[in-house]
C-alpha cells in the first residue's frame, strides 16, 4: 500500500489511483465506528472496480490548535496506515494539517483536493463531517458539491455497539486511562496496540531473571500504569506472548519517566533499535511499590503465570484482530 505525505502541489497522484472512492476522516484508532465508514468505501470500490483511498490529516487537528494539550493518539500515523492496509485500502493520503490549511474555504478543499487532485468518483464519510474555514462545509454542502463536480457522496450514521453505545475515540481513550483494555478492544474491533523502538534500559530486569524490551510511549499516552498480559510482535513479524509493565517503576526508581517494559516469553536475543509492537489483552494488576527486590521478583513470577494462563485462552475478535494480533 502507498502512503502519501505531501500535498497535491508537490506530489501528483499516480494515474492508477485517480477516480477512486475516498474515505475521509481522522480515523484515530480505526475503531468499529470508523470501520463502518471504511467498509462501505471498500464495498463501493469492489462494486465499481475502482481504487479505495483514505484521506486523513496529520498531525491531528486538535494538536495543531492546542499544542500545549496534545491528543493521546490511539494510532499514530504509521500504525494507522498499517491497519488501513490490513483492512484493504490501496493508498492512504496523510494530508498536512496546519493553521494555514484550516483557513482554506470548504469550496477550495473540494475543488483543489477532491476534484482536481484525487479525481474522486465517490466520497464516503461520517454524517457529522465538517471541513473548511470555520467548519463551513457540512453534509449538505458536500452533497451539493458532489452534484456540481460529478462525484457521489455517501454519509454513514454513527455506529453503536451491542449495548447501543456510540463508539468513539474519546470513549476508548477513557477506557484505556482506566486500564480497561478488554472493553477498549470490543470497541476497536482489535486489541489495543502500540508501536515503538526498543531502547536500552538499566538492565535490572535481566539481573532479576526477567530481561525486558523497553519502549518509550509518547508523553501524552494516557494508559493506566500497571501490569498487562500482552502479545509482542518483533520487527520481522514474529509473535510472542508476554507480560508488560507500564509506569514509573516505583520499587526501583519512583517518579521516573513512564516506560513500557515487556518480558517476552520464549525469546532470547537482541531487540535494540527494532520497531516492535505490543498488543494488550488484559490488565492484571496496578503498579505497586514493593518492600525490596525479593517480593518484587516473587510477584513477577506470579504475573508471568497469570499472563500465560490468560493468553492461552484468547480468541480473535475478527479478521482485523487476527491480522494485527494473531498472525
Amino acid at each position: 500500500m502507498t502512503v502519501f505525505h505531501r500535498n497535491e502541489t508537490r506530489e501528483p497522484l499516480p494515474a492508477h489511483l485517480r477516480g477512486g472512492v475516498i474515505a475521509i476522516g481522522n480515523f484515530d484508532g480505526v475503531h468499529r465506528g470508523h470501520q463502518s465508514v471504511l467498509n462501505r468505501a471498500l464495498e463501493i470500490s469492489r462494486q465499481r472496480g475502482i481504487p479505495a483511498l483514505v484521506l486523513t490529516f496529520e498531525p491531528h487537528p486538535r494538536t495543531v490548535f492546542r499544542p500545549d494539550q496534545p491528543v493521546f493518539r490511539l494510532t499514530p500515523a504509521p500504525l494507522k496506515a498499517r491497519i488501513l492496509e490490513a483492512i484493504g485500502f490501496n493508498a492512504v493520503i496523510e494530508y498536512p494539517f496546519d493553521r494555514e490549511f484550516s483557513q482554506r474555504s470548504a469550496d477550495d478543499f473540494i475543488h483543489s483536493i477532491l476534484k482536481d487532485w484525487l479525481g474522486a468518483s465517490e466520497v464516503v464519510t461520517g454524517f457529522n463531517f465538517h471541513f473548511g474555514r470555520g467548519r463551513e462545509g457540512g453534509p449538505a454542502f458536500l452533497m451539493d458539491a458532489g452534484q456540481k463536480y460529478g462525484f457521489g457522496v455517501t454519509l454513514i450514521d454513527a455506529f453503536r455497539d451491542e449495548n447501543t453505545d456510540v463508539v468513539s475515540s474519546s470513549h476508548i481513550r477513557e477506557l484505556l486511562k482506566d486500564g480497561n483494555v478488554s472493553e477498549a478492544a470490543a470497541m476497536l474491533g482489535y486489541h489495543y496496540t502500540v508501536e515503538a523502538e526498543v531502547i536500552g534500559g538499566e538492565k535490572l530486569g535481566r539481573q532479576l531473571g526477567f530481561p525486558t524490551a523497553n519502549m518509550q510511549l509518547p508523553a501524552e499516552a494516557d494508559l493506566r500504569a500497571g501490569i498487562y498480559a500482552v502479545r509482542f510482535r518483533r520487527a520481522d513479524g514474529t509473535l510472542h506472548d508476554g507480560v508488560a509493565s507500564y509506569g514509573r517503576r516505583p520499587t526501583v526508581t519512583d517518579n521516573g519517566a513512564p516506560l513500557l517494559e515487556t518480558y517476552v516469553f520464549d525469546f532470547s536475543g537482541d531487540l535494540y533499535g527494532q520497531t516492535c509492537s505490543v498488543s494488550f489483552f488484559g490488565h492484571l494488576r496496578p503498579e505497586l511499590k514493593f518492600d525490596g527486590l525479593d517480593p518484587l521478583v516473587e510477584q513477577m513470577h506470579r504475573d508471568k503465570e497469570e499472563a500465560r494462563a490468560l493468553l492461552a485462552g484468547v480468541q480473535s475478535l475478527g479478521e482485523l484482530d487476527r491480522k494485527i494480533c494473531f498472525t
